[in-house]
């Protein structure tokens, strides 16, 4: 459960993936298959430490450009840790599932339990954001609805909660420094979820537009999220997709393997007009993706 603060349980109701009851969603594990990426015709090069150079496209495939600067090319190229490192929770031990996964993220996870599904994307939204100095661009809002800014923020700006109201005043001195914005990020974590990222972010509205960096959510109750992190297509304009999630408890951001195509894995083939939308650990009904 994550840590809150005395008095706003019902503030919070919705807020996070533990109290939107994923495992009303959470699919069978499938059997541990050892042989899984080894019958994709997309391969892994085990040696190297970022999406776009550890993952090369099925056979046919080719990699999408990103414009350097942007969201997607920032996650292609974001430092992954070494293959086969498993997904660690909040606390530094390792989860039990863990042949669900093809890379884990080189970023942290804090040492509470805040950072899960939601927050997994709003983590590298904010520092993308943070990374290009687009400071004015960094701000969330909480599931009360009310918004929060790194620039309020880093000028002592801070949330006082009473029962379901949220108020904000100056009480710290101006800080800058990146561990102030790691704060920032732990209290948006607390307070914000689901709900509150998809009224944040844009439908997407043909699959044409799908790019690295799109969102697939489910809001509410129960909720999950899980976040575009690269994309192929072949010579017909078909293309393929690289997932990647948080989950809960809070835990290392890591890219999934497709279990339901051996012969593409980790990459999924999406149509956002599908009824349903399996990835490897939870399925979205109705198909939802949106974009910041």
């Amino acid at each position: 459960m994550k840590k809150i603060i005395t008095g706003i349980t019902a503030l919070l109701i919705l807020t996070n993936c533990t109290k939107e009851k994923l495992s009303d969603r959470l699919l069978a594990e499938p059997d541990h298959n050892e042989n899984l990426t080894a019958k994709s015709s997309a391969k892994i090069h085990k040696d190297k430490n970022t999406i776009r150079e550890r993952f090369s496209p099925p056979k046919g495939y080719e990699w999408s450009e990103e414009k350097p600067g942007s969201f997607g090319y920032f996650i292609e190229n974001f430092k992954l840790k070494p293959y086969e490192s498993q997904i660690l929770k909040y606390d530094g031990t390792p989860i039990s599932t863990q042949h669900l996964h093809e890379a884990v993220f080189d970023i942290d996870t804090g040492t509470k339990d805040l950072q899960q599904c939601a927050d997994a994307a709003i983590r590298m939204r904010a520092e993308y954001l943070y990374k290009v100095k687009k400071f004015d661009e960094i701000k969330f809002h909480f599931t009360s609805g009310d918004l929060l800014s790194w620039n309020d923020y880093k000028n002592g700006t801070r949330a006082f909660v009473n029962g379901n109201s949220v108020s904000f005043r100056k009480t710290a001195a101006f800080d800058d420094s990146y561990q102030s914005f790691r704060n920032y990020l732990d209290l948006i974590f607390n307070y914000a979820g689901t709900i509150s990222l998809h009224k944040e972010t844009k439908p997407v509205a043909k699959n044409s537009d799908l790019k690295t960096g799109d969102i697939l959510i489910t809001p509410g109750s129960p909720g999950h999220i899980v976040f575009i992190s690269g994309v192929c297509k072949n010579k017909e304009g078909k293309r393929l997709f690289l997932l990647s999630e948080g989950f809960t408890p809070a835990q290392s951001i890591h890219v999934l393997s497709n279990p339901f195509n051996p012969h593409f894995t980790p990459w999924y083939d999406l149509d956002i007009d599908a009824q349903e939308t399996k990835t490897a650990r939870y399925f979205f009904k109705p198909t939802n993706f949106r974009s910041f």
